[in-house]
């Protein structure tokens, strides 16, 4: 049996990091519980990362590269397809990205943590890197990756909020078109 590198302790601690803070966030959970889903010591995680902060620094930009990484995946066959064909492929590859709820709900606490500068700051680069690709890669105007955010954004709240499970008018109406199964 070989011995994991630091590197390999680091991406699973990453992975365990996104599952444990998407629970209840970061000010909520401590290093402990990260480093216990990650099978190793919290001294440990402290080596690997500068501090809690760092790690779920680390976590949230992993989460936004995963995010960049479907979209960017979801359309690079198809160069013959139209921009707003591609947005849509993009929207669809984030949607069973996000079966995963553990990202959308790391995501939505990373975002109500934007008042630790680090954080904000992390957020705005993972925001940044998925507008890159998604204009790089989709080849649309500003106004349509807008507009793709923003249901992007609406597919959170549908998801989280569990709307799909509302039998009521407004519920239908916000969720209406949206697949979230």
């Amino acid at each position: 049996m070989s011995r994991s590198t630091a590197e390999d302790q680091r991406v699973r601690t990453i992975a365990s990091a996104v599952e444990v803070f998407s629970i209840a966030g970061y000010r909520a959970t401590p290093v402990a519980d990260v480093a216990a889903a990650a099978k190793i010591s919290p001294a440990y995680v402290f080596r690997l990362f500068d501090g809690k902060l760092g790690l779920f620094v680390a976590a949230v930009e992993h989460c936004y590269e995963q995010v960049a990484n479907a979209m960017s995946a979801a359309v690079e066959d198809h160069p013959e397809w139209s921009p707003d064909d591609k947005l849509d492929a993009m929207t669809q590859a984030y949607i069973e990205l996000i079966r995963d709820r553990s990202l959308i709900a790391l995501q939505v606490h990373a975002q109500s943590a934007c008042d630790v500068p680090e954080i904000q700051e992390a957020v705005r680069s993972g925001l940044a890197l998925v507008v890159r690709v998604m204009s790089r890669d989709s080849g649309a105007d500003a106004g349509a990756v807008q507009r793709s955010l923003a249901y992007g954004q609406l597919c959170h709240l549908v998801v989280q909020a569990g709307l799909g499970d509302v039998d009521a008018d407004w519920a239908r109406v916000v969720d209406h078109g949206i697949r979230h199964d």
